[in-house]
């Protein structure tokens, strides 16, 4: 047995939680915006599964601080991902700081996790209605 066979949350699977304060509300977003609906549900939760990987919204009466990217979405085209979601309603950050700039929405990221074969990534960032930020990802290689 190897180290990473004696640790459990190796085998684990990795499941998101993002507050809504509103869970209707964060409903409606994911749905319209997104085009994403719960596989399932229960009370103070939304179930969804993208990739075959799960995230929940869930009732909460804290606020996310939406500093920093909370999730994201590896894709194999960010310009069609953001063209639709921009015709869906979706807002994109723009951000112009020194080393860091978007450009129609989407950075340039120099350096990517060797492992992931890539030399680097194209980003781009929104928020949903609770104030998550959530970000879409394509690896340059």
């Amino acid at each position: 047995m190897s180290a990473d066979d004696s640790n459990p949350l190796n085998r684990a699977r990795v499941a998101t939680r993002l507050p809504a304060q509103d869970l209707d509300r964060g409903r409606r977003f994911y749905s319209a915006q997104l085009g994403l609906e719960p596989v399932d549900e229960r009370p103070g939760g939304l179930l969804y599964r993208c990739g075959g990987v799960d995230f929940v919204l869930f009732q909460s009466t804290g606020a996310s601080p939406g500093t920093f990217t909370q999730m994201a979405w590896e894709v194999d085209d960010i310009e069609a991902v953001v063209a639709e979601l921009g015709r869906r309603g979706v807002v994109f950050e723009e951000v112009d700081v020194p080393g860091f700039r978007t450009r129609d929405g989407i950075a340039e990221v120099e350096g990517n996790y060797p492992s992931k074969g890539a030399r680097g990534e194209r980003g781009a960032w929104f928020r949903d209605s609770e104030g998550n930020l959530l970000g879409i990802g394509e690896l340059v290689v």
